[in-house]
């Protein structure tokens, strides 16, 4: 077989993995909790369709990102968003993970993705940013439709909310900053989200 194909076979397979992940937020019906491959996809969806809000943007690129930026929660796990304890460890824990996982590829792609992660990461380039925002809407919304389910189990509070959501305050386009601002307000008056 050829070398190549079958090192990109493996870290295939070896990503499959990620559907084992399973996230703090509940599907936007509240039935179940979500998983890691779940949360990517619908970020990619995200991309694609919000696109016309980053017209400066390299789509491509931040799809790249939104796939490739929870890979590392397969020997990491998935760090809480509200959970300043596991933070502590995260960078260390995600980068171990990064280094392990995205070896399996060619050299080229091992360092073009790894690359990105990091990007992703930083938040700094215009497509790391449109992606860090839409890993904080796509969450928002999912615990919006489901009432606030997850919000309340682990006391999620408006202050907390927002921030959480700054880079979409600050660094966001307008409509969608207008968007989180209505979600969370109407979270607040629906009492979805703790006192």
């Amino acid at each position: 077989m050829n070398e190549r194909l079958e090192k990109q076979m493996n870290f295939l397979l070896e990503i499959d993995k990620l559907k084992n992940i399973v996230r703090q937020n509940y599907l936007s019906d509240g039935s179940r909790r979500e998983n890691d491959t779940e949360h990517s996809w619908h970020l990619a969806a995200m991309t694609t369709i919000l696109a016309e809000y980053f017209p400066k943007t390299d789509i491509l690129r931040t799809m790249k990102m939104v796939l490739l930026h929870d890979i590392v929660e397969i020997d990491a796990g998935d760090t809480f968003a509200y959970d300043p304890e596991g933070y502590e460890t995260k960078s260390e824990r995600e980068e171990e993970a990064a280094e392990r996982i995205f070896a399996l590829l060619p050299e080229e792609q091992e360092e073009e993705f790894k690359s990105l992660w990091y990007e992703f990461e930083e938040m700094e380039t215009p497509e790391a940013i449109c992606g860090a925002i839409f890993d904080r809407i796509q969450p928002l919304m999912m615990n919006f439709y489901s009432k606030g389910k997850m919000w309340k189990d682990k006391g999620v509070t408006e202050k907390k909310l927002r921030k959480r959501n700054e880079i979409v305050f600050q660094k966001g386009p307008p409509a969608l900053q207008e968007y989180v601002e209505h979600m969370i307000k109407e979270a607040k008056r629906l009492n979805y989200l703790p006192s």
